[in-house]
């Protein structure tokens, strides 16, 4: 009878062990793989998707920093040349608002199709969307009328881009000079117009007073 019974013990074992190995085999095939070493996981930091590559790995991003002395207070500058399309006439370009409305975050303009992305109560900052086939150059501009004294301000426009896609350092050189000009000429018409002045045509001399004859170049 001891024999018996310890082939029925065994034979209870037997089966047990069994039903573990199986029951772990199919746990193992239902968990989910490990991600490799050093891998990010597929939740991210945030619980969100892991992060894609950077399009532009070694970004260099310039600033151009700009400003000049305005004889108005600046809610006055602000009110006078602070309007999203006012670009249009210290520019002296065509400007529309062709989405949102002007002077409030999303709104767009036709020059660039700019979008508004942040402001205050006396700046604001826009970008320039993403167009097909190039790559994304992070173009951000932001314009602040800043109080100096109770009747006196300036005018900061700042410039911010990666420009690490240009040929080379001549090209990158050529291409700061060129946007230095151009909003050097908009902070000078700004100028003009926030003090009570007109503006001569685009090309055209600077018109007596206004605080315009610092010899730029349109």
């Amino acid at each position: 009878m001891r024999n018996r019974l310890g082939v029925g013990a065994i034979g209870t074992m037997v089966s047990t062990a069994l039903a573990i190995i199986f029951a772990a085999v199919v746990m193992a095939a239902q968990a989910p793989a490990a991600p490799p070493q050093g891998a990010a996981p597929p939740g991210g930091a945030g619980g969100g998707r892991g992060q894609a590559p950077l399009q532009v790995p070694n970004p260099t991003y310039a600033v151009i920093p700009l400003e000049i002395a305005v004889n108005k207070p600046a809610a006055d500058v602000w009110k006078r040349v602070g309007k999203y399309c006012d670009i249009g006439e210290w520019l002296q370009v065509a400007c529309t608002i062709t989405s949102g409305k002007d002077g409030e975050v999303g709104a767009v303009r036709s020059i660039g199709n700019e979008i508004l992305v942040g402001k205050t109560e006396l700046s604001y900052t826009y970008t320039q969307p993403v167009r097909e086939g190039q790559i994304y150059n992070m173009y951000h501009g932001t314009m602040e009328a800043r109080p100096v004294t109770a009747t006196t301000s300036k005018i900061v426009y700042t410039l911010v881009f990666d420009n690490s896609q240009m040929a080379d350092d001549a090209a990158r050189e050529a291409d700061r000079m060129r946007r230095i000009q151009t909003f050097t000429r908009a902070l000078d018409n700004m100028k003009i117009l926030a003090e009570g002045g007109t503006l001569p045509p685009r090309g055209g001399g600077a018109p007596g007073g206004g605080g315009a004859g610092r010899g730029r170049g349109n």
